[in-house]
């Protein structure tokens, strides 16, 4: 029956092409409009890393003094300061641990072929590539001894190698960065993240860096912060070293913790560091305060989606609304059109029933072809966005959830809609039309 009812959806479609086309392309429209804002949306909502995003916590530590406040909702500085990041890392509590700040150099090899130019990178402790699931093409990460020493080594990402060594194997080659050499010693694969949740205060959708070096070489070589730094109270932070032992906070601190009873363990660890440091003179507040996040809760505490994101999606879904209104009356003029067709079909003995779910499968059918148009519609407002924005590059995209979601959307919305004509139509009385036969 079901493959009858198709059969005269077509016949349908082919009696009133205009119509029908119109219809299709009112559908595509509303569809197209809202997918493109709800994958920009779905992309930004979603979990970047969900194999272990419950175990990733970021450490938010009170260092403020009492009375003073910060921009967050809970009063908690983002970041941690030199002293508290150093500290944490070397405490050994807890599982694997990061300790990072974003710094940058003017990058160029010993050669002609390259032109020198500015690289992202990123200062890190050798946890970071195996608690965010970074894999290696080339070599692998610098030892906790490297780290210890400062060593002069760097991993580099596929795309720098690409661009520097052709995609050859560069380990023990040497690179510069601004003014001193180093030693690649590994090379990660593609890192296609949509949201770079393990830096949220540096661009929560800017691309991940290209190099990544020991630590400890920011100190030994008085290396920049790139990121924000920010602080609470005047210091003079005249030399490095102030700004090192100062209250600003600029560095990110992560930890995995697997179970419920580690992070506990490690939230203890955090007030019993913090009541050592009281002694000490620092974190002066009648409460101290330690807070841990995975990495979901951190990009929602950090409004990764914002409101402007959500409404948008919001008036994307009424102009699909619009789009069905005019559906809708189009709908009434083509099946009242066909009452006496649908008069004699009832006098033959079509029941109600029948009639309402003919016309519903050729809704349905209107709104499968207005899906499949309006994923290509998307697409183009996709490439739109990727060219009006850089930084919507990964997050412009369509993944299978959305490609699938299309259509069902369309289909569902369309029937909706075509309810009141297909009930109004299978009410037909099928003596008025034979009597005007």
């Amino acid at each position: 029956m079901f493959l009858h009812y198709l059969d005269l959806s077509w016949r349908s479609f082919k009696r009133t092409p205009l119509v029908s086309f119109l219809m299709v392309l009112a559908i595509a429209i509303g569809i197209g409009v809202t997918m493109t804002s709800l994958s920009v949306y779905h992309m930004m909502s979603a979990d970047p890393i969900p194999e272990k995003s419950s175990d990733l916590y970021s450490v938010q530590l009170q260092t403020m003094d009492e009375g003073r406040t910060w921009w967050t909702v809970d009063n908690m500085p983002l970041q941690l300061t030199y002293q508290d990041a150093v500290n944490l890392n070397q405490a050994k509590a807890g599982g694997k641990r990061v300790t990072m700040v974003r710094t940058g150099f003017s990058v160029y090899l010993d050669s002609d072929k390259v032109k020198p130019f500015i690289g992202q990178a990123r200062l890190t402790t050798p946890d970071f590539f195996d608690m965010f699931n970074l894999s290696f093409i080339y070599g692998g990460v610098w030892s906790e001894q490297q780290e210890a020493d400062a060593a002069p080594v760097v991993v580099i990402n596929k795309e720098l190698n690409d661009k520097l060594f052709a995609g050859e194997n560069p380990v023990g080659k040497m690179v510069y960065l601004d003014d001193a050499s180093y030693e690649v010693i590994g090379v990660i694969d593609d890192w296609n993240i949509t949201t770079k949740y393990y830096d949220l205060n540096n661009g929560a959708f800017n691309k991940t860096e290209q190099l990544f070096l020991p630590f400890s070489l920011m100190k030994a070589r008085q290396l920049e912060n790139w990121g924000n730094t920010n602080g609470w109270k005047h210091e003079k932070t005249n030399t490095f070293n102030d700004k090192l032992n100062s209250e600003m906070v600029w560095l990110q601190f992560w930890v995995e913790l697997k179970t419920p009873a580690e992070k506990q363990a490690y939230q203890d660890f955090l007030m019993a560091y913090m009541q050592e440091q009281q002694k000490l003179g620092r974190f002066n507040r009648e409460k101290l305060t330690a807070t841990l996040r995975d990495v979901n809760e951190w990009m929602q505490y950090n409004n990764v989606v914002s409101e402007d994101n959500e409404i948008l999606v919001g008036l994307s879904f009424m102009f699909l609304a619009v789009c069905l209104a005019n559906i809708l009356g189009l709908l009434l003029a083509k099946f009242l059109r066909r009452a006496p067709e649908v008069g004699v079909r009832r006098a033959l003995g079509a029941s109600k029933r029948q009639i309402f779910f003919q016309h519903i499968v050729e809704v349905a059918m209107l709104g499968f072809l207005g899906g499949i148009l309006g994923i290509i519609l998307a697409q183009v407002g996709l490439l739109g966005v990727r060219q009006s924005y850089s930084y919507y590059q990964s997050l412009a995209t369509m993944d299978l959830t959305m490609l699938l979601s299309a259509p069902v959307i369309a289909i569902s919305t369309c029937i909706i809609a075509g309810l009141y004509p297909a009930w109004l139509v299978c009410k037909t009385n099928p003596a008025i039309y034979l009597k005007s036969q």
